[in-house]
C-alpha cells in the first residue's frame, strides 16, 4: 500500500527499478548468510523489494494500455508470470539445490542475476517517468506516513501470530501470540479510522481511500475477498502437496519438480485464453469456474489413496489447481484497474496484492492448526504413517473450504457485474470530458471524493444503457 502511493506520487518506473535493485542486494545477502536467523531476516527485508515492484508494475500496464484487448492481453501476460516463474524457478532451482556444492545458496545467486537482467530490461522498455513537478501537478505530495506506520505494524503482527502460532513453545496459549492476535486488528482498525479521517476531516490524499472499497457497487470489496480466500486455498495447497511428497513420500527436490510440472503448461495456456476471451466471458463464470476446480484440486488430495497412480489424482491436482489462482489474479487485476482512477491505479494494486499475500499466510495458518489437530500427536514428525496421512487430508478439507466459500461469494455477488475486459467507448469519453471541463471534479477526485464522470465505474449494462 505504501509503495503503491509513493509509485502515484513519485512515478511507477522508479519505484520499480528500485525494487528489483532492492531485491537484487538482498538476495545476495542471503546467499552469504551464515544462519538461520540472518538469512530469516534478509528474507523479509527483500520482501520489501517485490512489493514495490508489483503495484507499480500494475500501474504502469494500466497507464501503457487503454481499456480493451491489448490491456487484457498485458494482465494476462502479467498474471502468466505468476505460475511460469514460479515453475520454471523451482525447475532451475531443485536440481541447483540438489547437485551443487552451494546447495541452498546457488539459487539466490540466480536470483540477483535474473534481477540485473530485468532492471536492465525494464529501464530500456518502460516509458520513462514524466519529471517529478509535472507527475505532482494538481497533486496532494505528501505521504501518509502515520497510516503507513499503522498498517504495516498491524500487519506484520498478525502475519506473524498467525505463522508462529504453531511453532510458538505452547502453541496458540503461548502469551505473546494471544497478545498480538488481539493487538493486531486494533491497529488495522486505527488504520482505517484514521484514513477516513485524514481524508475528511484534513481534505489530504490518504494511503487508502475508504471509498475505494464501494467502488462497482461494492464489488471491488468483493473481488478483494474473492482473491483473499482463493489464495488462502492455493498457496496452501502448494504448501502441503510439497510437504506431502517431500515429507511422507520422500521425494528429492527434482521429482517433487516434475509433479508440478502440468501446473506450469496449463498456467501459460489459460493465461492465453484469458487474453483472447475475458473481453466477452462474464467475471461471474471466471470467478465460479477458476474457484471450483482449485477447490476440486484441494478435494483429490484430501481423498487421496496412496498407492493409486500418479495419474489417478496428483496429475488432475495439479492441472485444475492453478485456474482459479490465474483466473482471479488475471481478471481481477483488470477489474481493479478498470474500477481505479488514473492517480490510484498503483495504490489499488497494491491493495489487490496484500489481500492476496494476506490470504497465502491465513491459508498456510488455518491449514496448519488443522493439519496439527489432525494428527493427534504431540510429535508430528514421530506420529505414525497413517496419522500423519490424516493430518494432510484434513489440512485439504480445509483448503477445500476456503476455494468453496470464495465459489459462493462469486455466485452471490458477481452475477450482475458482466464483462471486465473492455470498457465503453463512451464510458471512458464521459471520464475525459467531465476532467476537462469540471477542475472542481478533478480536485475532488484527488480527494476521494470523485464526480460521476469521473468514476466511470459503472458495470451493469442495463444502467450504462
Amino acid at each position: 500500500l505504501l509503495l503503491g502511493r509513493v509509485a502515484d506520487l513519485y512515478g511507477r518506473k522508479r519505484v520499480f527499478l528500485s525494487g528489483i535493485a532492492w531485491l537484487c542486494v538482498f538476495s545476495i545477502g542471503c546467499g552469504f548468510a551464515q544462519d538461520d536467523i540472518t538469512l530469516d531476516i534478509l528474507r523479509g527485508f527483500s520482501g520489501i523489494g517485490p512489493a514495490a515492484m508489483v503495484p507499480a508494475a500494475l500501474g504502469i500496464l494500466a497507464h501503457s494500455f487503454p481499456p480493451g484487448k491489448q490491456r487484457s492481453f498485458a494482465f494476462a501476460a502479467f498474471s502468466a508470470g505468476a505460475p511460469l516463474g514460479g515453475v520454471v524457478g523451482w525447475v532451475i532451482a531443485a536440481p541447483l539445490v540438489q547437485f551443487t556444492k552451494p546447495t541452498w545458496r546457488t539459487p539466490f545467486y540466480l536470483m540477483a542475476g535474473l534481477c540485473v537482467l530485468v532492471f536492465l530490461l525494464g529501464y530500456l522498455s518502460i516509458d520513462r517517468d514524466p519529471p517529478l513537478a509535472e507527475l505532482q501537478l494538481g497533486h496532494d505530495r505528501t505521504i501518509d506516513w502515520v497510516g503507513a506506520c499503522l498498517i504495516t505494524v498491524g500487519l506484520v503482527l498478525l502475519t506473524f501470530s498467525l505463522a508462529q502460532g504453531e511453532v510458538a513453545e505452547h502453541g496458540w496459549r503461548t502469551p505473546y501470540i494471544i497478545a498480538l492476535l488481539v493487538i493486531s486488528p486494533f491497529f488495522i482498525a486505527a488504520f482505517m479510522g484514521w484514513e477516513w479521517y485524514y481524508e475528511h476531516r484534513m481534505n489530504r490524499s490518504p494511503l487508502l481511500r475508504i471509498g475505494l472499497w464501494t467502488r462497482g457497487h461494492g464489488t471491488f470489496a468483493v473481488v478483494q475477498a474473492i482473491a483473499f480466500f482463493e489464495m488462502s486455498c492455493f498457496f496452501a495447497w502448494i504448501f502441503w502437496t510439497t510437504l506431502f511428497y517431500q515429507e511422507l513420500n520422500g521425494k528429492t527436490p527434482v521429482l517433487v519438480m516434475v509433479r508440478f510440472l502440468p501446473m506450469t503448461v496449463t498456467g501459460i495456456i489459460l493465461n492465453v485464453i484469458i487474453g483472447l476471451f475475458i473481453a466477452h466471458i462474464p467475471l461471474v463464470y471466471l470467478v465460479t469456474i477458476g474457484t471450483g476446480l482449485t477447490a476440486v484440486s484441494a478435494l483429490l488430495f484430501a481423498i487421496i489413496d496412496e498407492s493409486a497412480p500418479y495419474w489417478a489424482y496428483n496429475f488432475p491436482a495439479a492441472i485444475l489447481s492453478v485456474f482459479g489462482a490465474d483466473f482471479i489474479f488475471a481478471s481481477g487485476a483488470i477489474f481493479v484497474a478498470k474500477v481505479a482512477l488514473p492517480s490510484e491505479q498503483s495504490v489499488a494494486g497494491g491493495l489487490f496484492q496484500t489481500l492476496i499475500q494476506l490470504g497465502s499466510a491465513f491459508g498456510i495458518a488455518i491449514t496448519t492448526i488443522v493439519h496439527d489437530a489432525g494428527v493427534k500427536n504431540d510429535d508430528l514428525n514421530t506420529a505414525p504413517h497413517h496419522a500423519q496421512l490424516q493430518g494432510y487430508r484434513d489440512g485439504f478439507w480445509a483448503a477445500f473450504a476456503f476455494a468453496t466459500f470464495a465459489m459462493v461469494l462469486g455466485i452471490v455477488f458477481l452475477r450482475h457485474v458482466g464483462v471486465v475486459g473492455d470498457k465503453p467507448p463512451e464510458v471512458v469519453e464521459d471520464q475525459e470530458l467531465t476532467e476537462k471541463q469540471e477542475p472542481q471534479g478533478a480536485t475532488d477526485v484527488e480527494h476521494g471524493v470523485p464526480s460521476a464522470g469521473a468514476t466511470a465505474v459503472d458495470l451493469q449494462p442495463a444502467e450504462r444503457a
